[in-house]
């Protein structure tokens, strides 16, 4: 379930979509880490960085939100508390399973999923709202 971050992704906010384009990269690797049989503590230190670098994000993009009044910005602190919430667990599951296949391809599906759906249906809407501005 490899994918890409595509410009149709492109929020027009050129940190936030750098950093998608970062998050889209790595969840492939670490998709083709699985896929191809690397060792456990790379994935480990994949879903670490993934884990790391999205609450990084988050805090960029909650920042850049807050400077702008961007009213939805609850909703997507919500967001992307829940999305935290999902890593972690992914993580946990990761480390009880003993780095099981079936797991990794799914926390790459996960991640990929909720990226392509949170970037297009609520991140998108801050580029539109920064262009008002």
């Amino acid at each position: 379930m490899a994918i890409t971050w595509t410009p149709d992704l492109s929020v027009g906010v050129e940190k936030i979509d750098l950093q998608h384009k970062m998050l889209f990269e790595k969840a492939d690797q670490l998709f083709s880490a699985g896929k191809n049989g690397k060792s456990k503590d790379f994935i480990a230190q994949m879903l670490d960085f993934l884990g790391d670098y999205t609450k990084q994000h988050f805090h960029d993009e909650e920042t850049y939100m807050a400077s702008i009044n961007y009213p939805e910005l609850p909703a997507q602190r919500k967001a992307h508390n829940d999305f935290m919430a999902e890593v972690a667990k992914l993580k946990k599951d990761y480390k009880e399973s003993g780095g099981n296949i079936l797991l990794i391809i799914n926390s790459n599906q996960m991640v990929i999923e909720w990226l392509t759906k949170h970037i297009s249906l609520m991140d998108k809407k801050i580029g539109v709202y920064a262009k008002t501005l």
